[in-house]
């Protein structure tokens, strides 16, 4: 049998008992980030007529509304020009 004397199997005991807790605090929160969805301003389109906001990454100068079907364009930002 293992002799182990009271001050080494309370400090066994904690190491583990942090160890275990570090790990799953890790793994929780890596989970976590991996499941945020961060979205560019550039997917982001406002559909004027019904005023519904969502989220387009396939299109880049015309989107369709989910919600009434209408085609919204690009607006063109401050600066920018069309020559």
């Amino acid at each position: 049998m293992i002799n182990l004397d009271i001050s080494t199997a309370l400090f066994l005991y904690l190491f583990f008992s942090v160890i275990m807790l570090l790990a799953a605090w890790f793994f929780l929160d890596f989970g976590i980030k991996l499941k945020m969805f961060v979205s560019d301003e550039k997917y982001i389109w406002h559909c004027p007529i019904c005023s519904n906001n969502y989220i387009d990454s396939l299109s880049e100068e015309l989107s369709e509304c989910p919600r009434c079907g209408s085609y919204n364009q690009r607006a063109v930002e401050n600066g920018a020009s069309d020559r």
